[in-house]
C-alpha cells in the first residue's frame, strides 16, 4: 500500500551496481542521501521524542558498565510509538536491503534507536548476528543518523571483509569482545573504515561484519535510528546462546526453531 503522507519512504533509491558489489565485497556500504537532509530533519523529532518517552536510563555515565555507556538503546519503536511506524516499515529502505543481499524479499527483524550521549563511551567490536537465532539467513542492518555525525561523535567503524568469516564465537558486546576482536582485526589485516556522515546518509552492514564505534567526543547527542532486515523465507535456528534464546522469545513470539521466521513482529516489507 502506498503511503501518500510520506512519499520519501516509498520511492526507490537509485542504487548503482558498484555499491551493491562494494557491499558484498566489504560487508558494508555507505549510501549518501538515503533521506534528504530535510526529510531526516522531519523524522528527527518524531524518533527523538519516542526515545525520550521510552528511555528508562536514570544513571550517570560513570555509574554504567561499558555497554551502558555506549548508547541509549530503545528497541521496537514501531510497535510502541505509532508515529515511528512509517519510518521502520519504509519500502525505500527495505528495497535497498533486498538489493544489497540479492534476495527476493525482506522481513523486519526489529528496529532500535542507538543514541550515544555527549561524552558517551565507545561501542566495543562485535558481530550483530551472534545475538540472532538466524544462522544461515542473510541479514543486514541500516544505520541512519538523524544529525550530522563526524567521526569524533561515534561514527560506525567497520572491518572490511570480516563478514566472510561468518560466526566468530559466542562473544557478546563487552570489554572482552573489544579486546578479542580488535586483535583479530589487526592480525587479519582487515582495512578499518569509518566516515563522517550527514543526516539522512545510511550505512548498511551484514550481520557478521565486525564493527565498533569510538566514544562521542562532542557535546551533542549522536542520534541514530537502525532497522534490521532478514531475507524472507529464512528459518529460525536453535538458540545456542542465552542472548539468542532471549531474541527468539522477543522477536519470534510463539515460534520454534525450524519454523519459518515470520511472526506478526516480522512483516514482509518488500518483495520483487
Amino acid at each position: 500500500m502506498t503511503d501518500h503522507k510520506h512519499p520519501e519512504l516509498q520511492n526507490d533509491y537509485p542504487l548503482p551496481q558498484e555499491q551493491i558489489d562494494s557491499y558484498r565485497r566489504d560487508g558494508h556500504v555507505l549510501l549518501r542521501g538515503v533521506l534528504s537532509e530535510a526529510d531526516a530533519a522531519k523524522w528527527r523529532p518524531v524518533i527523538g521524542d519516542a526515545v525520550r518517552s521510552l528511555s528508562t536510563e536514570k544513571r550517570s555515565l560513570e555509574e554504567r558498565d561499558t555497554y551502558g555507556r555506549a548508547f541509549l538503546q530503545i528497541m521496537n519503536l514501531w510497535q510502541k510509538i505509532p508515529a515511528v511506524q512509517p519510518f521502520v516499515l519504509a519500502r525505500r529502505f527495505a528495497k535497498i536491503a533486498a538489493d544489497l543481499m540479492g534476495v527476493e524479499g525482506v522481513r523486519l527483524y526489529h528496529d532500535q534507536a542507538l543514541f550515544k550521549e555527549a561524552s558517551g563511551g565507545h561501542t566495543p567490536w562485535h558481530q550483530d548476528q551472534y545475538y540472532w537465532p538466524l544462522d544461515g539467513v542473510p541479514t543486514v542492518t541500516m544505520w541512519m543518523p538523524l544529525v550530522d555525525v563526524p567521526v569524533e561523535m561515534g561514527a560506525l567503524t567497520f572491518a572490511s571483509g570480516s563478514h566472510r568469516e561468518g560466526f566468530l564465537g559466542h562473544i557478546p558486546i563487552s570489554d572482552e569482545s573489544e579486546e578479542l576482536f580488535r586483535r583479530h582485526v589487526e592480525e587479519k589485516g582487515y582495512p578499518v573504515v569509518s566516515s563522517p556522515m550527514a543526516a539522512g546518509d545510511a550505512t548498511f552492514h551484514s550481520g557478521w561484519t565486525l564493527h565498533c564505534a569510538p566514544p562521542n567526543h562532542t557535546d551533542k547527542m549522536r542520534e541514530v535510528m537502525t532497522v534490521i532486515y532478514f531475507a524472507d523465507g529464512g528459518v529460525i535456528s536453535d538458540p545456542d546462546n542465552p542472548n539468542r534464546q532471549l531474541d527468539l522469545e522477543a522477536w519470534f513470539p510463539g515460534q520454534k526453531p525450524g519454523e519459518p521466521a515470520a511472526s506478526p513482529l516480522n512483516p514482509l516489507l518488500y518483495r520483487r
